[in-house]
């Protein structure tokens, strides 16, 4: 007898998402798929910092203060967490609209433009919206078939359309938007305080290690001797210093920057498209005129929920069928295995009801069986022999 067997897989919608993202931990984690240089990032941040740790805190905190390297950590690892958390987080991905969406907004666009006659190019996909007594207007997106809310823009690396988009950052390996923003601010920030923290000390560490060299030459007379030994200690906090020169130029005009950014409450694409600047002479019409309640916007108002439901559950059922018997009534399913809660596929069994057979009477029956009314059965040759 064949069992047709129903078998229900549970799929992640993280599995299902379009666009050039990668994801770790069932979805709780995602990135872009280019994390090359945010490797490089951890590399130069971890390398420096243990250095700074393993060899000039231990001397700094002997010979000035034991806070030294107390503050350090608390910037290290401050720094960390809002690294990671940028590169983690969804910037503020909008899902792409689904295909009835898609074909209603088709149906809207053309009955608002009507036909266009061939050979003519179609007019742009424009919607106008009013922000504070400005109007502003909304472009459609070709790859997501939506018309992209306020200051949303579509990223080409990870083919995605973010809002509040600022701009996509290969240092922490995803898109900075409205979601992680403020994550990136802080780490930038704090990330500068440490590079700074780190070479004022190095240098430090160098000119107490030089003096005490001398001091000591000078008392033994072997300042040669001493000085090739102060050049093999301190190759290493060259090397430190060496870094955090190099980093802190580029580091400290970012968040300088993007500290001018937050306080006109623009974002860089908007700065680089000249939005609210040039020839327009548009005034920005999400500014408050005012930069301590601008900040408080950008980095201290309420963080939206993600949209995306990465780690919903979408199922897919399938059917396959398998020999076997079962014993049940008409009508009746019983599983094929138990399973323990939690678990991602369920079996059932599909049993075909039983047809009860038709009565028979006594003029179907064949002649010897049949008799006539009144008349008693007669007893069997097997009853007989059970008597005797």
């Amino acid at each position: 007898m064949s069992v047709m067997v129903a078998r229900k897989k549970v799929v992640r919608k993280w599995e299902k998402l379009p666009g050039r993202n990668t994801f770790c931990c069932d979805g709780r984690i995602m990135m872009a798929r280019q994390k090359g240089i945010f490797y490089l990032t951890l590399f130069l941040i971890l390398g420096t910092c243990a250095l700074f740790f393993a060899f000039e805190c231990r001397y700094l905190a002997v010979q000035l203060s034991p806070a030294i390297p107390v503050f350090a950590a608390v910037l290290f690892l401050f720094a960390m967490a809002t690294l990671l958390r940028t590169s983690f987080s969804d910037p503020g991905v909008i899902p792409r609209a689904l295909p009835d969406e898609a074909a209603f907004i088709e149906m809207e666009i053309e009955a608002t433009n009507g036909t266009v006659p061939q050979g003519q190019r179609p007019p742009p996909r424009i919607k106008n919206f009013q922000i504070n007594n400005q109007i502003v207007k909304l472009k459609y997106c070709y790859t997501c078939k939506i018309f992209r809310p306020p200051r949303a823009s579509h990223c080409s690396i990870c083919d995605n359309c973010v809002e509040r988009f600022d701009h996509h950052c290969p240092w922490v390996g995803n898109c900075v938007g409205k979601r992680n923003y403020r994550y990136f601010y802080l780490f930038i920030l704090s990330l500068s305080l440490l590079t700074i923290y780190i070479f004022t000390f190095n240098i430090v560490y160098v000119a107490l290690k030089e003096e005490k060299l001398e001091f000591l030459g000078t008392i033994t007379g072997g300042l040669c001797l001493l000085s090739g030994c102060s050049k093999s200690l301190t190759v290493l906090t060259v090397l430190e210093v060496l870094i955090c020169f190099f980093t802190l130029w580029s580091v400290v005009g970012l968040t300088g920057f993007h500290t001018f950014l937050v306080a006109l409450n623009q974002t860089t694409n908007e700065d680089i498209k000249g939005s609210w600047t040039g020839k327009n002479r548009v005034q920005n019409p999400y500014s408050h005129g005012n930069i301590v309640k601008n900040c408080c916007e950008v980095l201290c108002g309420p963080l939206p929920p993600s949209v995306l439901d990465r780690r919903g559950i979408l199922q897919q059922e399938e059917s396959t069928a398998q020999d076997g018997s079962c014993s049940r009534g008409p009508g009746t399913q019983e599983p094929l295995a138990t399973q323990g809660p939690g678990q991602a596929q369920e079996a059932h069994c599909v049993l075909s009801p039983q047809v009860p057979a038709p009565p028979v009477s006594d003029t179907e029956m064949p002649e010897e069986k049949q008799r006539t009314p009144g008349e008693l059965p007669a007893p069997s040759l097997d009853a007989g022999r059970a008597e005797h």
